[in-house]
């Protein structure tokens, strides 16, 4: 196939901010009710999932969560589980020695200084094992309704390079460029978006870019279209 021709990049103030909002309207088209895909019942299951979701599928975590839950349905219950024990349920989301531990040190923070209660700020979220900004804006977000910031997974990352909303490599940089440029009232479903975006369309080796919306705004020369 050929080159995708070059896109025009936007020379003004003003051009830059019609073609972001141009790429907002078509994600609004292709994807307007998105959400979450970590299926949960509580702000605690949304944690316990976000932490497992960590170089792992959604798809993967939802079929690990509800035996976990199941046997630990608490944070007080994971808190004094032994991590062996955990370790065998979550295995195969990957690095499952790490998250076990993980998991059952936010589940300690959570019961020991926050009433059982997962938090609903950013700053007690990052106190807890295991947790950091990736983590905390999911939860923030997708439970709580609060626009702390802006998810960047490896999807978001990717889109958003290739789409020249940002050209850091540094997930909380990216995060800092998305959040300069977006509206705040799309942080939570840009990221929930691009996501999807990202496992349909613009994939990471071999994206499809004729069926793209995005393609006439698409700075990536490198991918045929």
């Amino acid at each position: 196939m050929s080159k995708k021709k070059a896109v025009q990049r936007p020379q003004t103030e003003a051009e830059r901010k019609s073609r972001v909002s141009k790429i907002l309207r078509r994600l609004n088209q292709d994807y307007p009710d998105v959400e979450c895909e970590l299926v949960h019942t509580s702000a605690w299951e949304l944690l316990v999932a976000t932490i497992l979701s960590a170089q792992c599928t959604d798809k993967r975590v939802n079929m690990v969560t509800p035996e976990l839950f199941l046997a630990y349905p608490t944070p007080h219950d994971l808190a004094v589980a032994d991590q062996s024990e955990i370790e065998e349920l979550v295995k195969t989301t990957g690095f499952f020695r790490n998250k076990a531990k993980s998991i059952i040190g936010a589940a300690k923070g959570v019961t020991e200084r926050f009433g059982g209660e997962v938090p609903s700020n950013m700053d007690d979220l990052l106190s807890l094992p295991g947790v950091a900004r990736k983590t905390a804006n999911v939860v923030l977000g997708t439970w709580y309704g609060k626009a702390t910031g802006v998810v960047v997974d490896t999807h978001v990352a990717r889109i958003s390079a290739r789409l020249d909303l940002t050209q850091a490599t540094d997930p909380k940089k990216i995060e800092q460029d998305l959040m300069a440029i977006l509206p705040k009232n799309r942080w939570i479903l840009f990221s929930h978006q691009i996501i999807w975006h990202g496992r349909k369309v613009c994939l990471a080796r071999k994206p499809r870019c004729v069926e793209c919306s995005l393609l006439d705004l698409c700075y990536a020369p490198d991918k045929t279209a």
